[in-house]
């Protein structure tokens, strides 16, 4: 196995001998090792990524045998993965094989949130381990609400976790970046209205390590470090990113995403401070060993998925901007609409040349946004486009920027005039972010925007080539 390993240095400590004296005589006392070991595992951004969960309950199950082991998350388990956001429960495989492998503890991720208050609330009563989160309130919704901070005892070591989401998701609104529909009865606060609160809770808990356990990205864990720097170490999520770094003497970690790689801390405490401290991050897809059981568990939810069934094909390789172009083309043909809009944001992947699977067109749009119309008229699509700034791919017309204006042209090139009222077909995501530009109430179709584009190739036998257009718009 080839690791990439890194070591951080830490303050040398001194030891001292400590003398007492009786009224007879003075003899040293040889002082006590106290020194405590601890391992800690941890992922982020796993996306519903599950083939790897076998070889992470390996590699703990061998180090338990050890030291003391703490096997931990920083949010976003869910979305990505058409095997577990399309089975039924949602999400249930996750859950399933994270209490299996043996989990600790999560963050809330802000896709968390992407398949409803129900769901969510079901997925937490599955889990066997702690979810933690300090600037969530469930309010009403039955969801359990989860501690802001919880402590951990392995063999007399106190670990205390806090939790922290980020909540960048609407412009002007206070909610993690997900379907703002989704989070309607929830309330969050920014993590900075919050967080110090909790300056003191290494002391109140006694605790022998105090970790940040966030959902916030790498330079907002930065941030914190500079800032408040009343944590021994942070483990973050939300940015992919492979960091291994230290800030203000804090050291901070992320181990990338998609279960790619898992992150090992090895940790010596003394008199509640890291001794010392090395790290190694796990390339999991190189890594040998799985357990068997686990193993068998990932299998049977990927063969149950029935996923890889040929629905289409694609005579050449298309990268996201032509998928955007495929995905509004066909979306505008299947809701019988004027034109059609896709935020960039949502084609997550590119489509291959040859056959087009089921599991690729889940893979391009992962996250169950229902396919919703409006009826507008041009001068209205034209404000929520230079008002929102919004990056999309569409469909229908041509759009184009002149003399800082936006012009909307049917495809015979004429312009289209702005009392002219247009069926805007679109994913309910978009304007639930723009509520302003979308007031009226929309017309619901019975499908998702990803179940859309499947039953077109489904019933159509059209090679798919949309390599030739680039139908982009993004207000300057």
């Amino acid at each position: 196995m080839k690791n990439l390993q890194k070591s951080i240095l830490f303050i040398l400590i001194s030891f001292f001998v400590i003398s007492c004296s009786t009224e007879n005589n003075t003899q040293p006392v040889i002082p006590q090792n106290n020194s405590k070991d601890l391992t800690i595992f941890h992922i982020n951004d796993s996306h519903g990524s599950i083939e790897n969960f076998a070889k992470i309950k390996y590699i703990v199950d061998q180090e338990k045998k050890e030291t003391n082991v703490l096997l931990v998350c920083a949010g976003d388990i869910f979305s990505g993965n058409p095997v577990v956001d399309n089975y039924n429960p949602k999400g249930y495989p996750m859950i399933d094989l994270m209490n299996k492998v043996g989990f600790d503890i999560s963050e809330i991720g802000n896709h968390e949130f992407d398949y409803g208050e129900t769901i969510l609330k079901d997925r937490f009563l599955q889990s066997q381990f702690s979810w933690i989160c300090a600037n969530v309130a469930m309010n009403n919704t039955g969801i359990p609400q989860p501690k802001a901070y919880q402590t951990i005892t392995k063999d007399n070591i106190k670990i205390t976790f806090l939790g922290l989401v980020e909540t960048n998701g609407k412009e002007g609104a206070v909610i993690p970046s997900t379907h703002p529909w989704r989070v309607k009865d929830l309330t969050f606060q920014k993590y900075t209205d919050v967080i110090g609160d909790y300056a003191q809770v290494k002391q109140t808990e006694k605790a022998d390590l105090y970790i940040a356990l966030t959902h916030l990205g790498l330079n907002t864990d930065k941030s914190i470090a500079n800032n408040y720097p009343y944590f021994d170490m942070i483990i973050g999520g939300h940015s992919h990113s492979k960091a291994i770094t230290s800030v203000n003497n804090i050291p901070i970690f992320q181990a990338g995403s998609k279960l790619n790689y898992l992150g090992k801390i090895n940790l010596t405490l003394k008199d509640k401070k890291i001794e010392s401290l090395t790290y190694d991050l796990i390339d999991l897809n190189s890594y040998p060993n799985y357990d068997a059981a686990i193993k068998n568990m990932a299998d049977n939810y990927n063969q149950e998925a029935n996923l890889d069934e040929v629905i289409g094909y694609s005579s050449a390789y298309h990268d996201h901007s032509q998928v955007g172009y495929f995905y509004t083309d066909i979306l505008k043909k299947e809701m019988n609409a004027d034109i059609t809009f896709q935020n960039t944001g949502g084609i997550r992947n590119s489509l291959d040349e040859g056959d087009i699977t089921k599991r690729e067109i889940f893979e391009i749009d992962p996250f169950n946004n229902g396919a919703v119309t409006y009826t507008m008229t041009v001068s209205e699509i034209k404000n929520f486009l230079k008002g929102s700034k919004i990056a999309v791919y569409y469909a229908g017309v041509k759009i184009e920027e002149v003399n800082n204006e936006v012009v909307i042209k049917n495809l015979n090139d004429e312009i289209i005039n702005d009392s002219t009222t247009l069926t805007v077909g679109l994913n309910d995501y978009i304007p639930a972010v723009y509520d302003t530009y979308f007031t009226k109430t929309p017309t619901p179709t019975n499908f998702t925007t990803a179940e859309g584009i499947i039953d077109y190739l489904e019933n159509h036998t059209s090679t798919i080539n949309y390599t030739s257009y680039n139908n982009y718009f993004k207000f300057q």
